[in-house]
């Protein structure tokens, strides 16, 4: 029988069977934001209403759910029911107030992907929660206050709960409905705005216009709920780079969203764009032009709103981070720093972003570079130059290695 012993030395405080545990599980859906990484999942809906746009691939081949509220109350009890037994287990051992300890422990080797995110969640203090899937903010307003208080009442630490949600669904609440989801504890909505550009929209099938994400934005931030929207460069392909760019700007001005995100597009192949670029009605941007749109795009907001980028690996640069209007002049420079890079330089610098250190004890580490300036660190240059110097030697192209590492973090 496998067993939690936690403790250390001479001495275990406590045991408990894995088997015990497993029996305690939730559902979850299949993808959340990066800044939710701590946050308690709870499956409010299942898979995308739309379920259309071609640079995306992981609702593919599934049906849209409304799920009961019944039972969306149900996987709220037992994640409260498996946040008891971690600090069962933690008061068990000795570990009464170090829940912490307890949680990573159990994070490590968890009896279920259930019991991994309650304890995540626990590590981090207790204090987020994400409603799953892609659109949650479909439900109907009752409904969804409904599941926010309940999920608020059974874990009274929860200070913030956030949900993805769609331009579209999102214009077809009222203001008011929207205030009475933000009274009820919905903190922060998290919309897909991708590009202000209503050729590209339609391209992708985004199933929404620009106009609407600026009614919608402009509704959302009227009810007091935090807004962040998430924008793609590259996704108009080289044919619509410029106006990707602008009109995005022109979007991002009028709502003035708390946070805007950068999420600069990749293309896999099981994705419905790719098929755009083998009939060649999609030219993607190399890395290189990607820099320049960001660049242009930074360069037309007006707009008060946190700029983010170092929350997604597609991400280049990490260092264009902060708040507009005061930090544009710093932004646009770390991308001028970039641009005046020679060819070597960029090449060694895109390398050292995609590749992580390896451990002395074989685990996965870091990013060699994180930032710009840790090109200028002669260790990590070395480091990043010795991984160069071994793809040749093998006779892979550098590139392509590029692209199947910025593939396969989406």
């Amino acid at each position: 029988m496998s067993l939690y012993v936690l403790g250390g030395g001479r001495r275990a405080y406590g045991a408990v069977s894995r088997e015990e545990l497993s029996k305690y599980s939730f559902e979850l859906g299949p993808i959340r934001p990066p800044t939710e990484a701590y946050s308690l999942l709870i499956r409010a809906t299942r898979n995308c209403p739309w379920n259309r746009c071609k640079f995306c691939s992981i609702y593919k081949g599934t049906k849209f759910e409304l799920r009961p509220i019944e039972e969306i109350e149900k996987d709220i009890e037992t994640a409260k029911a498996i946040q008891d037994k971690i600090k069962e287990i933690a008061a068990r051992s000795g570990y009464l107030g170090r829940v912490k300890e307890t949680a990573a422990t159990i994070y490590d080797n968890p009896p279920n992907e259930a019991f991994r995110n309650v304890a995540l969640f626990l590590y981090n203090d207790g204090k987020n929660a994400f409603l799953q899937d892609s659109n949650s903010i479909i439900m109907h307003t009752k409904d969804l206050v409904k599941v926010i208080e309940f999920l608020k009442e059974t874990f009274p630490s929860i200070e913030r709960v956030t949900s993805y949600g769609r331009s579209k669904q999102v214009g077809k609440k009222s203001v008011e409905e929207l205030r009475e989801l933000h009274e009820a504890g919905l903190s922060r909505l998290h919309i897909g705005l991708e590009s202000g550009d209503d050729e590209i929209l339609k391209f992708v099938d985004k199933g929404v216009t620009a106009r609407e994400h600026v009614e919608a934005g402009k509704k959302v931030k009227a009810s007091g709920i935090s807004l962040s929207e998430y924008v793609m460069p590259g996704l108009g392909g080289k044919q619509r780079s410029k106006e990707n760019a602008l009109h995005t700007a022109e979007v991002l001005n009028e709502i003035e969203p708390d946070y805007t995100r950068i999420r600069t597009t990749v293309i896999r192949e099981d994705m419905p764009l790719h098929a755009e670029i083998r009939n060649g009605n999609f030219e993607p941007l190399t890395e290189d032009e990607a820099v320049e749109e960001i660049g242009s795009l930074i360069e037309n907001l007006h707009c008060r709103t946190n700029l983010v980028s170092s929350d997604h690996v597609l991400n280049l640069l990490w260092d264009l981070n902060g708040k507009l209007p005061e930090d544009k002049d710093k932004m646009l420079s770390v991308i001028e720093q970039y641009k005046t890079l020679s060819p070597d330089e960029k090449l060694n610098f895109r390398l050292g972003r995609r590749i992580r250190t390896i451990t002395s004890t074989g685990e996965i580490g870091d990013y060699i570079y994180r930032k710009l300036d840790d090109l200028y660190n002669p260790s990590k240059h070395e480091k990043v130059e010795q991984v160069r110097r071994k793809l040749e030697s093998e006779g892979k192209d550098v590139e392509e290695f590029l692209i199947s590492l910025r593939r396969g973090s989406i």
